[in-house]
């Protein structure tokens, strides 16, 4: 022989031990990463979840208002083409008169 006992395969108790326990942090370690990284992939999801559920009602949302600017603009095209030009054209004098008496106010500040 070499000197090693026959039956451990030259493996002193005191070197398995060591082995083992740094198997066993290693695992420990090792489950410890993995719990991590489970509950932010959780947390991750709730998060997809809920911006999912934003986006939903903003494009619900971006629907009703698509729909309340085509009405309005129908409108618009309705009052345009009638005899209401003459109204049209009031508005936007009145418009015109109100932004001068703004600028006028500011001016004289």
């Amino acid at each position: 022989g070499d000197g090693a006992p026959a039956g451990n395969y030259g493996y002193t108790n005191s070197g398995y031990s060591v082995y083992e326990e740094e198997n066993e942090r290693l695992t420990e370690s090792l489950r410890t990463k993995v719990s991590a990284i489970k509950s932010l992939s959780i947390e991750i999801g709730t998060e997809v979840k809920n911006q999912n559920k934003m986006l939903s009602e903003m494009d619900n949302d971006f629907d009703s208002t698509s729909g309340l600017l085509g009405a309005t603009m129908g409108r618009l095209r309705t009052l345009s083409r009638g005899s209401q030009t003459k109204l049209l054209c009031y508005m936007m004098l009145f418009a015109l008169f109100v932004f001068f008496v703004i600028y006028w106010i500011i001016k004289l500040r």
